[in-house]
């Protein structure tokens, strides 16, 4: 009795299928592309900012919160279904910059954008750029924050401060940090070949067990570095001294051969860590 149930259920479920196929028509699919789409847009989104760790957080809860209820913890249940909803309460105030910018991309046509990646000879180009531009810096002892964007996108700190989108060069970085101008104080971000924004502020780091020596532009620079993947070079305003920072570690004192060996990897498909790169320094040592 019970092999021929199955066995009947299994022949009509190939024609289950095939009924519920034949009640998709053309307009059924292109909704179903279309929400792909922006979903898919809504993603690029987030991954241009911090708020995907965010979006990764809340889809592990949500996985949690189901497996508990498949075993049946129905205490574990109950606290984690109550912690997701207060959640959801709370996503129009933590992703409230992404919202906005969501809106503003729309209004302005700009929310199928595409991103440009870079070829080797635009690379070493801007990589001879910036250098030029950072030891020019610091000779004239002229303060300096550069932010060169990596995998995970910086869209929220560049919100904070001016939209240039300007092509990189030696001479656009030098202008944009003359003293006693608006832009002077603040960050630059480069995405790609591009200067995104200028005079952007970024978070202060926590690590109270760092040198006296370092002002508040190396602890931007710190702070930003241990929230997100990206490269930040500081040109000291006292000493000209160039530093780069990532992951929240500091090195401080760097040549002009140094650097570029920070700057290269960036816009490689492999990057190198400051961790990798100090080690094979104290292995040639």
């Amino acid at each position: 009795m019970d092999v021929s149930d199955v066995s009947f259920s299994s022949l009509m479920l190939p024609g289950q299928l095939r009924g519920i196929f034949m009640t998709i028509g053309p307009l059924d699919v292109l909704d179903i592309l279309l929400v792909a789409i922006i979903f898919y847009k809504m993603y690029e989104m987030l991954e241009d900012t911090r708020a995907i760790t965010i979006v990764k957080g809340l889809i592990v809860l949500m996985v949690l919160t189901m497996a508990a209820n498949l075993m049946e913890l129905h205490a574990i249940y109950w606290m984690l279904q109550k912690f997701v909803t207060l959640l959801f309460v709370a996503l129009p105030i933590v992703f409230q910059p992404e919202l906005r910018r969501a809106l503003e991309h729309l209004g302005q046509g700009r929310f199928f954008g595409k991103s440009v990646f870079l070829n080797d000879e635009e690379a070493r180009s801007l990589v001879k750029e910036l250098e030029s531009a950072v030891f020019r810096l610091s000779k004239q002892k002229i303060g300096a924050l550069i932010v060169l964007e990596r995998e995970m996108g910086l869209n929220d700190i560049c919100a904070s401060g001016i939209q240039i989108d300007g092509l990189v060069t030696a001479d656009f970085l030098m202008n944009v940090f003359i003293p006693n101008t608006p832009l002077h104080d603040g960050a630059i971000v480069i995405r790609g070949k591009r200067l995104i924004a200028a005079g952007c502020l970024l978070p202060l780091t926590d690590n109270h067990s760092l040198s006296s020596e370092l002002g508040t532009r190396h602890r931007a620079a710190i702070g930003l570095s241990e929230q997100c993947d990206a490269l930040v070079v500081v040109v000291s305003e006292e000493t000209g001294i160039v530093s780069v920072c990532e992951e929240g570690r500091i090195v401080r004192s760097l040549d002009p051969e140094q650097l570029c060996s920070y700057l290269r990897p960036i816009f490689k498909q492999e990057s190198v860590s400051i961790k990798e790169i100090v080690a094979n320094w104290r292995m040639k040592k």
